[in-house]
């Protein structure tokens, strides 16, 4: 049986990031995944042009899991927050509210990131850190003792380690092994995501609009085979996604352009589109014995705000600073005063940014129009008031 510090659970961005980031610190580190790595390279990937953002503290997280040079070679700036209104009678903008990254800092809220070239950049960095990285496997066994875990892969690998921290998504396998359970609801939408080209350039602006059934969002991507390009996350009703996602290309290309509001001029998507159902899920604890869980293993929620993976990371630096001076202290890295200071500390903002997140989903969803009119004097108050506006670009980019 191998012996090692950490054993991450979960091949998705946030758990490559987790081995990453702890095993720069020099802890011995496994990383087991239930699926076989997807392709990195776009043109494998089938012109998968899906992104990320990454805000400014998830960024600082990455360039400590030493990641992040690679990964932002080609990243977008994120300069400016546009949320439109368009919730009136008539399908057009009637409230606009920028929220510029220089009225709190000299730097963008973040950078936007192709999926592929994450992984890429993580998979790289944890082949120079020499991270065994276990895939497929899934974790077929979990016993949970005072002074180890015992974990039995579907590879056959067994290991004994320190700790196990969950990243492994909404139906995490180490959340069930360590009992924990978790309570999730369906909001009735789906996401359609994909990337679109478009005549006029985005200036590093993200811009969100708000008319009914979820948020449409345009978010800046580079220049792409001399386009300029964005990446959009379009959130409906799920029969009303269902119908989009089966149209011919003409009568998409319509429904897009009549929901983009021509902000960009004609968008025409490029590559491959993915829908999946929104759901929100929040886990009734976030440590068991010698078990942290962090990312979806904890808290799922609607993509509004670049919140979810972001919120990920902050649990991973969290997590990451506790397990660091615990080292120096020489205190047990797995022990329950480490683990109830994570959980004493990451849960109550995990719960408020979760129910932040719930409440500006459903008012970006309204339906009816006084709820609709309701939504816009909230925006308008937010966007002029100054200190209302720095209030929520802070609480966004992740301040407690």
């Amino acid at each position: 049986m191998e012996r090692i510090d950490i054993l991450v659970v979960g091949g998705g961005l946030a758990g490559m990031a987790a081995a990453a980031r702890l095993a720069s610190d020099g802890f011995s580190v496994v990383l087991a995944d239930r699926a076989a790595p997807p392709p990195t390279d776009v043109a494998q990937a089938g012109a998968d042009l899906r992104t990320t953002a990454f805000l400014q503290p998830a960024v600082e997280t990455l360039r400590r899991a030493g990641a992040w040079e690679a990964m932002g070679a080609g990243a977008e700036a994120l300069w400016t927050m546009r949320i439109l209104d368009a919730g009136g009678r008539e399908n057009v903008a009637r409230e606009t509210a920028d929220f510029d990254s220089g009225e709190v800092g000299d730097r963008p809220f973040g950078w936007n990131v192709q999926n592929a070239a994450a992984r890429a950049a993580l998979q790289e960095r944890l082949a120079a850190l020499d991270v065994p990285v276990r895939a497929p496997a899934a974790l077929e066994a979990l016993t949970l003792r005072e002074d180890a875990a015992l974990a039995r892969l579907g590879d056959g690998t067994a290991l004994r380690a320190r700790l196990v921290i969950g990243a492994d998504g909404r139906d995490s396998a180490v959340r069930r092994f360590a009992g924990v359970s978790a309570r999730r609801w369906d909001y009735g939408q789906k996401a359609l995501v994909f990337a679109v080209s478009h005549p006029r350039p985005h200036g590093g602006v993200s811009t969100e609009i708000h008319r009914a059934g979820g948020p449409f969002t345009l978010v800046p991507m580079q220049d792409h085979d001399g386009r300029h390009m964005s990446s959009v996350v379009w959130m409906a009703p799920a029969a009303e996604a269902d119908r989009l996602a089966a149209m011919d290309d003409a009568a998409f290309h319509g429904a897009l352009n009549y929901r983009g509001l021509d902000v960009l001029g004609r968008l025409e998507r490029v590559g491959r589109m993915a829908a999946w159902p929104i759901v929100g899920q929040v886990s009734t604890a976030m440590t068991a014995r010698r078990t942290a869980l962090i990312a979806e293993a904890v808290h799922v929620i609607p993509p509004i705000g670049a919140q979810g993976l972001n919120m990920s990371l902050a649990d991973l630096e969290d997590l990451a600073g506790r397990l660091a001076s615990a080292r120096e202290r020489g205190e047990d890295i797995g022990g329950p005063a480490l683990l109830s200071a994570y959980a004493r500390r990451r849960q109550p903002e995990t719960l408020a940014r979760v129910a932040g997140v719930d409440a500006l989903n459903r008012a970006a969803r309204a339906e009816a129009q006084p709820l609709r009119d309701l939504r816009r004097l909230g925006l308008a108050a937010v966007a002029r008031l100054p200190f209302a506006r720095r209030l929520a670009m802070r609480i966004g980019m992740g301040a407690s």
